[in-house]
């Protein structure tokens, strides 16, 4: 069976092509103003990198902040149960995920077969999701890719105090003010952020085996920021983690 998923982000737009539950295309654009047209273009890109035509595809799972624009969909997909999903693809002994973007952050826990038992979402706040370590690292005038790398190289913890990425920005221009080096300026940032995220996932229940999904698993500052204050030994993060949702939906098609 051959199935796609399409997460349809505030952000990007993420298509997954899945042949008998292994990943065989992807695609992904920047979402727009014209989120049908992205919808449209990851498609067609995640078609031609599996190298096969749309009638192949049997079902298609549509989830995402703009799944009404996902025409094609005839499995309507909730975020929550496509995260839980791909976690527990991808990590069948996990319990609970987290997934992080550009916009907002979440935490899903399920059980042993998959499904969502609880779930808390960071909605419309900046200080959980990634857009706060891009207006943190606009402040310090250092480019997105190297704020990860240069927060493991601190070992000074620093706190920020401010819930609210605005008044943080605040507080790092002071740092930066007051001649703290940047790398540990950096690791103040991603522990700000991942303490706001622990939160988040304390309200659910931490359970053993997290899985870490979103834009941000990519960033080695934030997931070892997360792993030492959930207190961990270790993180699960799947080859490509911001296409997570739409591999969660994927998976949730193919069982229909």
């Amino acid at each position: 069976m051959i199935t796609a998923g399409i997460d349809c982000g505030a952000k990007n737009t993420k298509t997954i092509i899945l042949k008998d539950g292994q990943i065989i295309g992807k695609g992904l654009v920047l979402t727009g103003f014209e989120q049908a047209q992205a919808v449209k273009a990851s498609f067609e890109m995640a078609l031609n990198n599996a190298c096969v035509e749309p009638e192949d595809i049997e079902h298609i799972g549509g989830t995402g902040s703009g799944a009404k624009s996902i025409k094609g969909a005839d499995v309507n997909v909730n975020d929550v149960k496509a995260i839980a999903a791909v976690a527990h693809y991808f990590f069948p002994n996990s319990r609970t995920a987290v997934d992080v973007g550009a916009e907002e952050g979440r935490a899903v826990k399920f059980d042993e077969k998959g499904n969502v038992v609880d779930f808390a979402i960071n909605e419309k706040c900046a200080a959980g999701a990634g857009a706060f370590i891009e207006a943190m690292g606009r402040a310090l005038e250092t480019p997105l890719a190297e704020l990860g790398a240069l927060a493991l190289s601190s070992d000074n913890p620093i706190s920020i105090n401010a819930q609210c990425a605005i008044f943080a920005e605040s507080e790092v221009v002071g740092l930066i003010h007051a001649k703290t080096e940047t790398k540990d300026i950096s690791r103040a940032i991603h522990d700000a952020m991942a303490s706001r995220i622990v939160s988040m996932i304390r309200r659910i229940g931490i359970n053993p085996d997290i899985v870490m999904l979103g834009g941000l698993a990519h960033n080695p500052g934030f997931t070892t920021a997360l792993q030492r204050e959930l207190g961990v030994d270790r993180i699960f993060i799947p080859e490509d983690p911001d296409y997570g949702a739409a591999i969660g939906a994927a998976v949730i098609a193919a069982k229909k």
